[in-house]
């Protein structure tokens, strides 16, 4: 099964424990109408455990989608659950959610409503498009797909490469003056793992491997690359 995760910046400074009990107290409950059918719908943040300058938990939140059945349209509730952690890494504070793109960005909104009262305390983390080269460049024989963006080239917004020693093609180094790394695909040569990474750090696992273990990957390879 791919995974999926996302990396966020924490702007404010908070202490791990207060954050906790933030955390813990966190329980939203709304009441919405779909298709003539009532519904109570509830966010709420379980599990919640603390190690070494981690907080990890539990983010579930309610939603109603309508599957169409002949001529009729039924209305369907479904809980959805994004595992996130909290991370000191160099006296910052990351969040990382495992979900998709949209509902990892979702998650740290509501996550920053939370704690901060207020949108645009818990942002998107950033890799330098330098850093992003130097660790592609770390990675030459190990990445089988770049995407670049932000092209000079009128009417082309993205480029890609496919293959084996992406890096020391003359095309490489030739997008490399239009553009900027934008996505990569590579093997970890710490774990052997295929994970793609994003420069706004969305990073996805497509190798079989443990949620722990994709943790582990993002916090040792991801975090350090972070602007």
């Amino acid at each position: 099964m791919v995974l999926a995760g996302k990396v966020f910046l924490v702007r404010e400074d908070s202490d791990m424990d207060v954050l906790a009990e933030k955390l813990k107290a966190f329980k939203v409950e709304t009441e919405t109408t779909v298709e003539d059918q009532d519904f109570k719908l509830i966010s709420e943040i379980t599990d919640l455990t603390a190690g070494k300058g981690t907080l990890e938990g539990t983010f579930s939140f309610d939603s109603v989608f309508v599957v169409k059945h002949r001529d009729k349209a039924l209305p369907v509730p479904r809980t959805f659950e994004a595992p996130f952690s909290f991370n000191m890494f160099k006296d910052r504070l990351f969040l990382i959610v495992y979900d998709k793109k949209n509902r990892a960005n979702n998650v740290a909104n509501e996550m920053s409503k939370a704690v901060f009262l207020s949108l645009g305390q818990i942002v998107e983390a950033r890799i330098d498009p330098e850093t992003m080269r130097k660790f592609h460049e770390k990675n030459f024989e190990e990445t089988k797909i770049v995407f670049f963006d932000d092209m000079d080239i009128p009417s082309i917004s993205k480029l890609s490469l496919y293959g084996d020693s992406l890096g020391n093609t003359t095309l490489y180094s030739d997008y490399l003056t239009h553009g900027k790394l934008w996505y990569l695909v590579l093997k970890s040569a710490k774990t052997g793992y295929v994970l793609g990474v994003t420069r706004n750090c969305v990073v996805t696992g497509f190798s079989r491997m443990e949620m722990s273990e994709f943790g582990s990957f993002i916090r040792g390879e991801i975090l350090p690359l972070i602007a």
